[in-house]
């Protein structure tokens, strides 16, 4: 089965993540970025089921030049070949504009009939969680979403998902899309000898031309939603000390209920 993973690259959760004052757009090139965290975890799923049955894995990003380390690493922890996707015309660009920037990918990297296609959850930067919603339907494939636990055997897909009030097992026959969850597995560490084998991958430079897309049709300018305004974070504020002097179950009491929490 010839799977195709799509990754995002996203600004590092550990770093001063922020907004540019040009354009309110997240400031991608003022912090370090990496492969979304989430997304390794479809890196990972996919590398098991190509494995288990012989085929390939084809990683999909989208993004300006940085954006090629998430393909690397994916490329590092195992995956055969990657396909950069990148024009300044994108810039901005929403989950409607990015899900039609994938969907485009994904039909020309699989000559228009993807057998899997595989993602994270949500961006751990966005965290939107609504792309592949939207890319399943762009590419009229069944969606199988938030999947903790997964197997695909003969084409047929089961997936197990979990809520806080039940737990569903969802069949599906392929070809589909999947999205899977931080529950699924352990992605694994690139190797040295993946470290170095990746160096030797095929990784293909797509335009927007290249994928028969107009300017017009994505960037910030053309995005369904835009962000209007950003505020920091207030800092903490020191909790309040209460002594207690025979009625502190009683000042506490009244705390819990001065703010609205009984």
């Amino acid at each position: 089965m010839n799977i195709v993973v799509c990754v995002k690259h996203v600004p590092d959760a550990q770093g001063d993540r922020t907004f540019t004052d040009s354009d309110m757009t997240v400031d991608r090139e003022g912090v370090d970025g990496l492969l979304s965290e989430l997304d390794e975890y479809a890196v990972e799923e996919s590398l098991k089921l190509a494995e288990a049955s012989g085929g390939t894995v084809t990683v999909v990003t989208v993004g300006p030049a940085a954006a090629a380390d998430a393909v690397k690493k994916a490329l590092q922890m195992g995956a055969d070949k990657g396909v950069h996707v990148s024009d300044e015309a994108i810039h901005g660009s929403d989950a409607p504009a990015t899900s039609l920037i994938l969907a485009a990918a994904v039909k020309k990297v699989t000559d228009g009939a993807p057998e899997l296609v595989v993602t994270g959850m949500a961006s751990t930067d966005g965290t939107m969680g609504v792309v592949p919603a939207m890319l399943a339907e762009r590419l009229g494939l069944p969606q199988v979403t938030f999947a903790s636990e997964l197997s695909v055997v003969d084409g047929k897909i089961t997936a197990k998902r979990d809520s806080d009030a039940s737990t569903e097992t969802i069949e599906a026959t392929a070809p589909a899309l999947i999205s899977v969850t931080d529950q699924i597995n352990e992605p694994r560490y690139p190797s040295f000898k993946g470290i170095m084998a990746a160096k030797k991958k095929p990784v293909e430079q797509w335009t927007l031309a290249d994928l028969g897309l107009d300017a017009s049709q994505v960037g910030l300018a053309n995005s369904w939603t835009k962000v209007v305004e950003v505020a920091k974070r207030p800092p903490r504020q020191q909790g309040e000390i209460i002594t207690d002097e025979g009625d502190g179950g009683v000042k506490l009491a009244e705390f819990l209920a001065a703010h609205k929490f009984l």
